[in-house]
């Protein structure tokens, strides 16, 4: 069995004059915690909408678990999840509606089991009956989730879910991601709070202007730079990086 689950290979995508990737190559294993990391306008969520059939490579090819994403997009589509940055449910549905309207996009029931199972793993069984506008904005981040676990997907991607929400909620996320990969469920993570990708991923890779700069295991990251932390690490590669740029 192939042991990568998702495979991108000479991956391009521009916007009118904007190249916003430029030949990205990299894998993602199974059941890993991947840390996709980069400055604003690095790509990253441009790759995931790739990856996820939000957005169709200018060149390049993607394959989900052996499957072409342009070829097989109903296949692919349905082995991810997706939580994106921004807020993009109806206010007026409560919290059970949004995720059974969900999980019905997917053709899927939500049985009842599954239903409370995601609930009480992201702390919104109290909020089953309320509308999704009176959520606070943690709430909401964790409804997102829930919508993106609802058919249950292979690979889940979670494109800054920790942004705004408090160090409280962050931790009780973290755990939710490391039961998911515990579970066998793949996670590629995007984040600007470089401490949690340092505390969850198992890899980690940075780009920078649509180029991939690194990809490693992150504990071989990590012992290769001893006594730093991966913000320090980060901070120098983009760095040295500009200064490379400088001189070309």
């Amino acid at each position: 069995m192939n042991d990568h689950v998702v495979e991108i290979r000479g991956l391009v995508k521009r916007w009118g004059d904007l190249t916003a990737l430029a030949g990205v190559d990299l894998d993602v294993r199974r059941g890993e915690i991947f840390g996709l990391l980069g400055p604003n306008g690095a790509g990253k969520t441009t790759l995931i909408s790739v990856v996820a059939g939000l957005a169709r490579a200018t060149a390049g090819t993607v394959r989900v678990l052996g499957h072409d994403v342009v070829r097989d997009y109903q296949f692919t589509r349905r082995a991810i999840g997706l939580v994106p940055q921004e807020i993009n449910f109806d206010p007026f549905f409560t919290v059970e509606e949004a995720l059974r309207f969900q999980a019905g996009y997917f053709g899927v029931r939500l049985s009842e089991e599954r239903l409370v199972e995601i609930l009480g793993a992201l702390d919104l069984a109290a909020k089953r009956g309320t509308n999704a506008r009176a959520l606070s904005g943690g709430m909401k981040r964790r409804l997102l989730i829930g919508k993106a676990l609802v058919h249950d997907p292979q690979v889940l991607f979670l494109d800054e879910p920790t942004a705004g929400v408090d160090v409280e909620l962050r931790q009780q996320l973290w755990r939710h991601v490391r039961r998911l990969r515990d579970r066998g469920t793949t996670v590629v993570l995007t984040t600007h709070y470089l401490e949690e990708a340092e505390e969850l991923a198992d890899r980690i890779a940075v780009i920078d202007r649509g180029r991939l700069l690194l990809l490693e295991d992150k504990a071989a990251l990590m012992a290769r730079n001893a006594g730093q932390r991966l913000q320090d690490v980060y901070v120098a590669l983009l760095q040295r990086e500009r200064e490379q740029r400088e001189e070309r």
